[in-house]
């Protein structure tokens, strides 16, 4: 019986993860094209898109004019698991992200559990984002020709629809891009991460001529609770940052460039929203905003009274949701290479294109899997069940931070948490609170959720393991816990 069977907790080394993965060298078949610019881009370009251009509305119907408090807290809870995710991302540079963080620090089982929460992220953030490109696509058109496309083949069947073919789509063309290289990818997220700030900074522009300070009272008329509520759903417009540590065997320098990005990326982003929410509400009012659909081209058609600035606006949201859509995809594909690598899924999605440099299967698997839900369903009934599944994800990174510490203390770390550890222990304290706020019915969700996810690694994880087979050398275990973790 191999040592790791024997001895317990399967826990894969640092050392080990970078080793297999030639995150110092060229990454397992992937071709390091990306520098500090392009990753910045590309982790804006997985974060802003149907948060502020979609979710602003339903953050403000809770919040009301305090929407603004809720984007900061969603941000607080984001920048101490940001420095977390900066100090691993550096420490150990691979595709698997808080997977493979997990697996270095808290095990095996822990590792698998957080790739299927990360399953959930990715896979429900793509079709839904995808939807919402959808709704902005119909602004568009009709902004620009009066027409719109019929519903029959523009929404799913539980918004009154048949197929929301817009968001296959534009699921179909990110899948395109990626089989065909991450230079291009990541080139094409470039272009878009700046068109589309350039185009909520043209939003601000427009709104804030029109700024009245009646409209923010009462500021906080729903008073803590609304405050947390919006800030739950706010922190879906959030969810995407960590992606920027599934590039780390296709960035150049990444010890160096990964911390700075995430870093870069959570200060840009966290400005923007807080900057979009004020200025929208202050516009028009709270009850203008919430539960509007393409809430933002309304407001610039309001304040311009004309559509031509909210066709420039839903031009934007096109093409900030389709960056979306690209970046997430992306990271989904990098973290099954991952999981496959270990032998936690089938080992289709490890195979690199010696071609193109890119898993190929993988990503037309990923295409059809997430396309059929953006195609028939609005997915507004699991956005919850994604907002807990990642606050556990980052709990989980927070914690990893504090045991690779204590496990790991002479590992290579180009990035450090400042006040450590209190600086995790207030992430895992943030993110906690605002699983509070999702409510007892997605806690049962995601309890089942996580449930279905044991019994998976149960029956196909713990028996396909590579480390559990003993095909992985020198890895350390930890002993007294139950085997098989």
């Amino acid at each position: 019986m191999s040592p790791t069977r024997a001895n317990g907790l399967r826990i894969k080394s640092p050392d080990q993860l970078v080793a297999e993965s030639g995150a110092d060298l060229e990454g397992h078949g992937l071709r390091r094209t990306m520098g500090l610019f392009q990753l910045v881009c590309f982790g804006v370009g997985a974060i802003v898109g149907t948060g502020i251009f979609v979710g602003l509305s339903d953050s403000v119907a809770e919040a009301g004019p305090a929407v603004a408090i809720s984007y900061v807290l969603a941000a607080v809870t984001c920048i101490f698991t940001a420095f977390s995710f900066a100090e691993l991302g550096g420490a150990i540079p691979v595709s698997g992200s808080s997977y493979s963080f997990a697996y270095a620090s808290l095990g095996e089982r822990t590792a698998f559990l957080v790739g299927w929460c990360l399953l959930l992220e990715y896979g429900v953030s793509v079709s839904a984002v995808a939807v919402g490109w959808s709704q902005y696509l119909n602004e568009l058109l009709h902004s620009l020709t009066g027409w719109e496309l019929p519903a029959a083949l523009s929404a799913g069947p539980g918004e009154g629809g048949a197929v929301n073919l817009p968001a296959v789509v534009v699921i179909l063309l990110a899948a395109v891009l990626l089989v065909r290289g991450i230079r291009e990818s990541a080139g094409a997220t470039a272009a878009m991460a700046v068109l589309k700030i350039g185009i909520l900074l043209l939003f601000l522009a427009i709104a804030f001529t029109a700024f009245e300070d009646g409209n923010l009272t009462p500021f906080a008329g729903a008073g803590a609770s609304g405050i947390t509520a919006g800030a739950s759903l706010a922190f879906f417009s959030f969810i995407g940052f960590d992606a920027v540590t599934t590039a780390g065997e296709e960035v150049r320098n990444p010890r160096r460039n990964i911390p700075l990005a995430i870093l870069i990326c959570i200060g840009v982003v966290t400005l923007l929203y807080v900057a979009v929410a004020l200025a929208a509400i202050g516009a028009l009012g709270p009850d203008a905003v919430a539960d509007k659909p393409a809430a933002l081209s309304l407001i610039v058609d309001q304040v311009t009274d004309s559509a031509l600035g909210g066709g420039i606006i839903a031009f934007g949201a096109v093409v900030a949701i389709a960056s979306v859509v690209l970046a997430v995809m992306y990271g989904q594909t990098r973290i099954l290479m991952s999981m496959s690598r270990d032998g936690l899924m089938p080992r289709v999605f490890e195979r690199v294109s010696p071609r193109t440099g890119t898993p190929v299967a993988n990503t037309w698997i990923v295409a059809a899997v997430v396309a059929v839900p953006a195609a028939f369903s609005s997915l507004d009934v699991v956005v919850n069940l994604t907002t807990i599944g990642t606050l556990a994800i980052m709990v989980v990174v927070n914690v990893a931070v504090i045991a690779l510490r204590r496990s790991a203390p002479d590992l290579r770390r180009t990035f450090r948490v400042p006040f450590h550890p209190v600086s995790p222990l207030l992430g895992v304290g943030f993110c906690l609170y605002l699983i509070w706020g999702t409510g007892w019915t997605t806690w049962l969700q995601f309890a089942v959720f996580v449930a279905v996810g044991a019994v998976v690694y149960a029956l196909y994880g713990r028996r396909h393991s590579r480390l559990g087979r003993g095909e992985v050398p020198g890895v350390s275990t930890r002993a007294g816990a139950s085997s098989g973790a």
